[in-house]
């Protein structure tokens, strides 16, 4: 009976993440849709028009809505499909401890030693497949997790720092690609914003005993966008400050649920914190990519090495 419970639960869990994955490649084209609903609402229904008939300090004001909207609009697609695309992480299919911390070796094992210590973990049942301080293990990749990894379901695979499945990007967001998740969040909350802001006006004139000008098309355009940008808005603006929150204390939502004491080895401050996600070149933290050297010189970037708090011990 316990079996064939397992083995239901185990199918409807499959047949979740593969609706899941189906469902990713619909999100893109949502995603895609709003933008377009906004840019015909912005551009095409309203303030284009003004910026190329009207004229005077009108026309300037056009300019001011329609510059900073497609300086973000660039921003926001560059961050988006930087997430979809990057890979978030993978462990590397070779990878192993660089020391044996059980034991307090210092220097790396030699692949036998490696193997008959592995071995001998799985015998005493020392080798967990949790967060702990012992060697990670996951069962259904059967491979090594190096620290802070986590096996994603809908993926299929391990994940490096892995922070949790988007579906709106159809893709983890972990290690390599969770600042350009955050500038996402980032550049979406200001272009819902200012999108809000400039068609504010032309919403209130629906309430209005007023004749509006423009086709029926253009009117529920406009209408349908001042809503759309206003909701996404909102609801951005709640994930962002979240995820604010997990970077100054240098944690993922996943770890973040799992934490059962208030001590976290890897917080090292909100500025290191901060640079472990977005690296140390400021030049780089507002477009989704990182400098050679803040590649070169830190190890968090690569998803497989993380400082932490010297004589601290304890997740």
């Amino acid at each position: 009976m316990r079996r064939s419970v397992a083995v239901v639960m185990a199918w409807n869990v499959f047949k979740f993440c593969t609706a899941l994955r189906a469902l990713g490649s619909l999100m893109i084209l949502l995603v895609l849709g709003i933008v377009g609903v906004s840019y015909y609402a912005v551009v095409a229904a309203n303030y284009g028009p003004v910026l190329l008939s009207v004229g005077g300090v009108d026309s300037l004001m056009a300019l001011a809505v329609l510059v900073p909207f497609h300086v973000l609009l660039g921003l926001l697609l560059w961050s988006y499909f930087s997430v979809v695309f990057r890979d978030p992480g993978r462990v590397p299919s070779n990878w192993k401890p660089p020391a044996d911390e059980e034991i307090g070796e210092t220097a790396p094992l030699t692949s036998l030693e490696f193997s008959n210590h592995i071995l001998n973990l799985q015998q005493l049942g020392r080798l967990e497949d949790t967060g702990s301080q012992m060697i990670r293990y996951c069962r259904k990749c059967n491979q090594l997790k190096p620290p802070r990894c986590h096996h994603c379901s809908v993926c299929g695979r391990c994940v490096l720092k892995m922070d949790h499945h988007c579906i709106w990007v159809v893709n983890c967001v972990g290690a390599l690609n969770y600042k350009f998740f955050l500038l996402f969040l980032f550049y979406t909350f200001l272009e819902t914003t200012l999108v809000t802001l400039s068609l504010f006006p032309h919403f209130i004139a629906f309430f209005k005993d007023v004749e509006i000008p423009g086709t029926p098309g253009k009117l529920a355009t406009t209408f349908l966008a001042f809503v759309l940008n206003l909701a996404f808005a909102l609801s951005v603006l709640g994930f962002l400050i979240m995820h604010i929150t997990l970077v100054a204390r240098n944690t993922t939502t996943i770890e973040a649920y799992e934490k059962t004491t208030p001590k976290w080895k890897f917080d090292l401050g909100r500025k290191k914190n901060f640079e472990q996600v977005f690296g140390t070149d400021k030049r780089y933290w507002f477009i989704p990519a990182y400098s050679e050297e803040d590649l070169r010189r830190m190890p968090a970037l690569r998803g497989l090495e993380y400082p932490t708090k010297p004589h601290l011990d304890v997740q």
